[in-house]
């Protein structure tokens, strides 16, 4: 009986790819991902209660989209440099001083000075998370390492919501933020703890460690492939449409700028806790499927889910109807595994983490300009915001859909 459990055990644990270094990168991501999202949701609420304005609210999301961008290609370099472990340790702490500057400080510049640590900690740690994926999980196994990650990503961001929602409940915006980012720090230090005692050492870096890692985008950029690039430009259309309301789903749903139905912020923690619970459902199969079969219509299909949230949003005018549109920002996590996947298979072996920073440098340095140009978009009517953001989506999922190639079954 206790053989049978353990061989059972064993399948489970290689079909989802969970080797040591993988279960200390989980529990990082848990850890720091929840005591993010119990304030990060809700920080366009703190920044109006400290006076900040929507002007404020627009320019935080432009700066985390830039800043993400900024630090992708630095954070995979470092990760090429300096190893998986010691990088991570170096993203965690300057994460935790940016959750001090917010807990020191209840100044909405203050706010935004410690945004510039702690916002982009997802962008910075990525293109290591990949690369960790990439060398201690094989070929086979990356897609459904990859969707783990995602999955596991997801959990902090059902139930951070609600904890933080919770807190703001009991003790208001202002009192409650601070709190969470207390709650916050605590979790950050945690999880430098756990990752650094259960992830593998990396392989000794001398003179070639340092040939590998590419400190010149520009030259990365002449490595990348052409199947590649396509996917970059598409992508960049879809994320157009993600960043120009993504700031003021909050601000929609609570109805502090619209009449869109007035829901509490606990209510709206409910509804980022079902768009992470329907994401969590399908990674797994999808993970299963994209391993076997062609990875285009799972991509083509995350893009059309990005696509019709901001149009669905916009006919939301009540707890119900945020309901199925919350249903459907979570199936945009569809295909997304499948999309880093690709990249990852079509960087260079020996230099994964760079040539995903570049990705996501490019990207996100272009889309951060739909993030500013979201708050004048909503200045001067909310549906023109969400009808802009749903134009950009349909062009990247038709121009996907018609010139993305297909590189068949892993």
């Amino acid at each position: 009986m206790r053989e049978g459990w353990r061989t059972a055990r064993s399948r489970i644990v290689e079909f989802l790819g969970l080797r040591r270094s993988m279960v200390g990168l989980l529990s990082m991501v848990v850890l720091v991902g929840l005591g993010e999202h119990m304030a990060e949701q809700f920080l366009p609420l703190y920044l109006l209660a400290l006076g900040g304005g929507f002007l404020s609210v627009g320019v935080l999301n432009g700066m985390d989209n830039l800043l993400g961008a900024l630090y992708s290609f630095p954070g995979g370099y470092l990760a090429d440099r300096l190893g998986t472990k010691r990088s991570l340790l170096l993203f965690n702490l300057l994460s935790m001083a940016g959750f001090l500057v917010v807990i020191l400080i209840p100044a909405w510049p203050a706010v935004m000075g410690g945004a510039v640590l702690f916002l982009s900690w997802t962008a910075i740690s990525l293109p290591a998370t990949m690369g960790l994926v990439a060398r201690v999980l094989p070929m086979r196994k990356r897609t459904m390492g990859v969707s783990m990650h995602s999955l596991v990503r997801r959990v902090p961001m059902a139930v951070g919501p609600l904890l933080g929602g919770t807190m703001i409940g009991a003790f208001g915006v202002e009192t409650g933020v601070r709190a969470a980012f207390v709650a916050a720090l605590a979790l950050a230090g945690l999880s430098i703890l756990l990752q650094q005692k259960l992830i593998e050492r990396d392989p000794p870096r001398g003179e070639r460690a340092r040939e590998r890692a590419e400190a010149r985008p520009w030259r990365l950029w002449r490595e990348m492939r052409a199947e590649l690039k396509q996917l970059l430009l598409a992508d960049i259309l879809v994320r157009f449409c993600e960043q120009i309301p993504y700031a003021f789903v909050v601000v929609w749903a609570v109805g502090t700028a619209t009449e869109a139905g007035a829901v509490s912020a606990l209510e709206f923690g409910v509804l980022r806790t079902i768009e992470m619970v329907i994401a969590i459902l399908v990674y797994i199969p999808v993970a299963y499927l994209a391993d076997r079969t062609h990875k285009k219509p799972f991509v083509v299909a995350t893009f059309a889910f990005f696509t019709a949230f901001p149009l669905l949003l916009l006919f939301s005018k009540s707890f119900g109807m945020l309901v199925l549109a919350f249903i459907l920002r979570g199936l945009k996590e569809f295909g997304e595994p499948t999309r880093k996947a690709l990249i990852m298979d079509l960087a260079p072996e020996e230099r994964k983490a760079g040539m995903f920073g570049l990705y996501y440098l490019v990207r996100d340095t272009i889309v951060s300009v739909a993030a500013f140009g979201g708050a004048l978009l909503w200045s001067i009517r909310p549906e023109v915001n969400l009808l802009a953001a749903f134009g950009f989506g349909l062009a990247g999922t038709l121009w996907f859909a018609l010139r993305g190639r297909d590189l068949g079954a892993a």
